[in-house]
C-alpha cells in the first residue's frame, strides 16, 4: 500500500486478489436471516405513492409474507440475470451491475485487510484459530471484528454507490430500511448485506430499468444504517483516522463519509438566452456574472478564487410579482452554466427543490431537503440549486398553518445556508424564488446573501421589446420608430438601475434616510453610513448584523464588478485550466476600489427589499385580522339572532 500526500493508495493487486472470493459470493452462498427475522411490527403511515416495504418480516410458522432464505441460497448473479424478463443474453446494464458489485466487495475486503494489519486483528485471528486467545484478548478480538465488519460494510456500500453512479437514470425506488446488519465478522457481514440486496432485487427490480435504482437505494440505506451503528462502536480509529484512494476508479475512502461520483444531471429544461430576458436588468446581470463566477472553481484546490476574495454569491433570493420572469431567469442561468461546463468538460448538476418534495411521512421532507443540499454541494461538480415558490415549501417558524414537513425544510435550509458547518467552496450556488417573500421565515430570508428584484418589463422600451420578442418573426407588422433591444444593453441598463438606489425607493426607508441626512449631513464616511444603518435598525428590528454582512458581501461583489471575458469560457486554456494561484492573481488584477456610492447603493438595495417584505407582511397580517374580526362580528350577530 503506497502513500500519496495524506492519502494511502489501495493498490490494484490488493483489490484484485479478492476477485475470486467476491465472485464466489455473487455466485451463491447459504444464509439464514437473523436480525431481519424479527417479529412483524406495524409500519409507520406513509403518504400515497411511497413504497411500503416491510422493515420486519414475519417468522410465524405457516405464514409466508415474503421469502427469506431460498432453498438454493443467495445467488445474486442469477437474480440480476433474471430481472430482464428472461432474456438469454446479459445486457450491458446487468454486466455493469455484476462487475460493480464484485469490484465493491473486493475493495471492501482489501480495506478490511488494511484495518486488520493496522490494529493487530490479523494476529488475533491466527491465535483464535489455534485456540490460544485469553479472556481479555477475547473481548478485544470481538470488538475488533465488529469494527472491521462495520468498516467493510460501509466501504462496500460506498463503493457500490460510487461505481454505479454513472449508470443511474431518472428512475428511483423507495426500498425502506436495512435490517440484516451483522457484525460477527466481515464475511458474515457481507453475507447479510448481500442477502438483503437479493431480497430487495426480488421485490423491486421488476425490470432492467429499476436494477441500478434498487442497488443505489440499497447502498444509500446501508451506508446510513452502518454509519448510525458506528457512532457507538469501539476501535474504529484505524478506519476513521485513515484515508485511502483507489486510483483506477478515482474513488476516495474517508471513514464513514460517502464519496460522490462527479456526474451531472441531464437537463431537459428549455434554456433562455440573455437577450430573451426583458427587464430585470440587475437580476440578469448578476445571474450572468454568477454563472461565470462558478466556472472559476478549481477542482484540485476545491476552492473558488471569488470565494477567497469575498465576492462570491452562495445564496440569493429572487422576488417579484407573478409573471415577471423568475422562471425565465432560472432557465437563462442554468443554460449559461450548462453551456460553459459542456465546453470545459466539467460535470454540471442542476436540481430544483419543489413542493412535491414535501412528504407527510415524518422526517422524509427533511431527508429530501438534506439530499438536495448534499447533491448541489458536491465538490466534484459545478452545482446550481433552486427552490422555487419557497414561501410554499419552507414554513415560517411558529406558523400553525405550516406543516411539519415545511418546518423540517426550513430547519435544513437554515443550517445549510449559514450554519456552523457551512463551508462555501464556490462550486455551487442556491437561488430561492418567491412571489410572496414576506411569507418566508425572516431568518431564512436573511440567509440569502444577495437580492434580485425580478420586476419584469418596466419602461415603454421594455414593453415594445418583449412584444416583439414573443411575437417572433412570422408576421409582417412593421416595428416603427424603435431601436429594438437597445434598452436591454446590459451595461447601460445596470448602471442606470444601480444609480436609482442612490436614494431609497420604499417610503419607510426614505423617511429614515431623510431624517439621518437632516441630522448629520451627506453620508460620505463609514461613521455616517453606520449611523444610517442604526436608524434602519430602529425602524425595523429585523435589520440585524446578518443584514450588514449581506450588504458588505454585496459590496465586495461590486468590487469584482467585471464580467469574465467570453473567450475565457470558450477557450478553457485561457483561464479555467490555469493553476489556482494564477487564476487568483488574474482576478485580483481586475478588482475595482470600493466607493461610498457602492456602499450606499447596496445598503439601500438590501434595506428596500426588507422594508418591502415587512410592509407586505404587515399588510397581510392586518388584512387577516380584519377578516377574523369580521367573522367574529358576524358570528355574534347570528348567535344573537338564534337566541332571540
Amino acid at each position: 500500500m503506497s502513500v500519496s500526500g495524506d492519502q494511502m493508495e489501495l493498490r490494484e493487486e490488493e483489490i484484485t486478489a479478492h476477485y475470486a472470493a467476491a465472485t464466489r459470493m455473487l455466485e451463491g452462498f447459504d444464509h439464514a436471516p437473523r436480525i431481519a427475522g424479527a417479529p412483524e411490527r406495524a409500519a409507520p403511515e406513509r403518504s400515497s405513492g411511497i413504497g411500503t416495504r416491510r422493515r420486519f418480516r414475519s417468522t410465524t410458522p405457516g405464514l409466508v409474507t415474503r421469502s427469506t432464505a431460498r432453498p438454493e441460497g443467495v445467488r445474486l448473479l442469477e437474480r440480476i440475470e433474471g430481472c430482464d424478463g428472461g432474456d438469454a443474453l446479459i445486457s450491458p446494464v446487468q454486466a455493469t451491475v455484476m462487475r460493480s458489485l464484485r469490484r465493491a466487495i473486493s475493495i471492501a475486503l482489501a480495506v478490511g485487510d488494511a484495518y486488520s494489519e493496522a490494529t493487530g486483528l490479523k494476529e488475533l485471528k491466527k491465535e483464535n484459530l489455534q485456540g490460544r486467545l485469553a479472556g481479555p484478548q477475547s473481548t478485544e478480538f470481538a470488538e475488533l471484528l465488529a469494527a472491521e465488519s462495520l468498516a467493510v460494510l460501509y466501504v462496500f456500500a460506498n463503493a457500490t454507490a460510487f461505481l454505479l453512479a454513472s449508470s443511474a437514470s431518472e428512475v428511483s425506488v423507495e426500498i425502506g430500511g436495512i435490517d440484516e446488519v451483522l457484525t460477527d465478522n466481515a464475511q458474515l457481514a457481507l453475507h447479510g448485506a448481500l442477502w438483503e440486496l437479493d431480497q430487495d432485487l426480488e421485490s423491486f427490480a421488476d425490470g432492467e430499468a429499476k436494477l441500478v435504482a434498487v442497488c443505489l437505494a440499497f447502498a444509500e440505506a446501508l451506508m446510513e444504517k452502518v454509519a448510525l451503528r458506528a457512532q457507538n462502536a469501539k476501535r474504529l480509529g484505524a478506519f476513521t483516522g485513515a484515508s485511502w484512494r483507489v486510483e483506477a476508479d478515482d474513488f476516495p475512502i474517508q471513514g464513514f463519509s460517502p464519496a460522490r461520483k462527479a456526474r451531472g444531471t441531464a437537463l431537459t429544461m428549455q434554456f433562455k438566452k440573455p437577450n430573451e430576458v426583458v427587464g430585470n436588468h440587475i437580476a440578469k446581470y448578476q445571474s450572468m456574472k454568477l454563472a461565470k463566477m462558478l466556472m472559476a472553481y478549481d477542482f484540485e484546490r476545491k476552492l473558488n478564487p471569488f470565494a477567497e476574495m469575498g465576492g462570491f454569491i452562495f445564496t440569493f433570493m429572487g422576488d417579484g410579482a407573478p409573471g415577471t420572469g423568475k422562471t425565465t431567469l432560472i432557465q437563462m442561468m442554468a443554460g449559461l452554466v450548462s453551456e460553459y461546463c459542456t465546453n470545459a468538460g466539467y460535470p454540471f448538476r442542476y436540481q430544483n427543490f419543489g413542493i412535491d418534495n414535501i412528504d407527510s411521512y415524518q422526517g422524509k421532507s427533511g431527508q429530501n431537503a438534506r439530499a438536495f443540499i448534499d447533491n448541489i454541494l458536491d465538490p466534484q461538480v459545478i452545482g446550481f440549486g433552486t427552490v422555487d415558490d419557497i414561501d410554499q415549501i419552507a414554513g415560517k417558524r411558529g406558523d400553525r398553518q405550516s406543516s411539519a414537513g415545511q418546518q423540517e425544510v426550513t430547519a435544513v435550509l437554515m443550517e445549510a445556508f449559514a450554519g456552523a458547518n457551512t463551508v462555501v467552496r464556490g462550486n455551487c450556488t442556491f437561488g430561492m424564488f418567491s412571489n410572496y417573500p414576506e411569507n418566508v421565515d425572516d431568518a431564512l430570508r436573511q440567509r440569502a446573501g444577495a437580492r434580485f428584484l425580478v420586476d419584469g418589463p418596466i419602461s415603454r422600451d421594455d414593453y415594445i421589446d418583449i412584444l416583439a420578442l414573443l411575437l417572433g418573426k412570422r408576421h409582417d407588422i412593421p416595428l416603427g420608430e424603435h431601436d429594438l433591444y437597445a434598452a436591454q444593453e446590459i451595461r447601460r441598463a445596470v448602471a442606470r438601475s444601480f444609480e436609482q438606489h442612490g436614494r431609497p425607493q420604499e417610503e419607510g426607508l426614505l423617511r429614515v434616510w431623510e431624517q439621518t441626512e437632516a441630522r448629520i449631513g451627506k453620508l460620505d464616511t463609514i461613521a455616517k453610513i453606520g449611523t444610517y444603518l442604526k436608524g434602519i435598525q430602529e425602524a425595523d428590528a429585523r435589520f440585524t448584523g446578518r443584514a450588514i454582512k449581506n450588504i458588505t458581501d454585496a459590496v465586495k461583489v461590486r468590487a469584482l464588478d467585471f464580467e469574465l471575458p467570453d473567450e475565457w469560457m470558450e477557450d478553457p486554456e485561457l483561464f479555467l485550466f490555469k493553476p489556482y494561484a494564477e487564476k487568483l492573481a488574474m482576478l485580483s488584477d481586475m478588482r475595482r476600489p470600493i466607493t461610498v456610492d457602492m456602499v450606499i447603493q447596496e445598503v439601500n438595495r438590501y434595506a428596500d427589499s426588507e422594508f418591502r417584505y415587512a410592509d407586505k407582511s404587515d399588510e397581510a397580517a392586518i388584512e387577516a385580522m380584519v377578516r377574523d374580526f369580521g367573522r367574529q362580528e358576524e358570528a355574534r350577530r347570528r348567535y344573537a339572532e338564534s337566541k332571540g
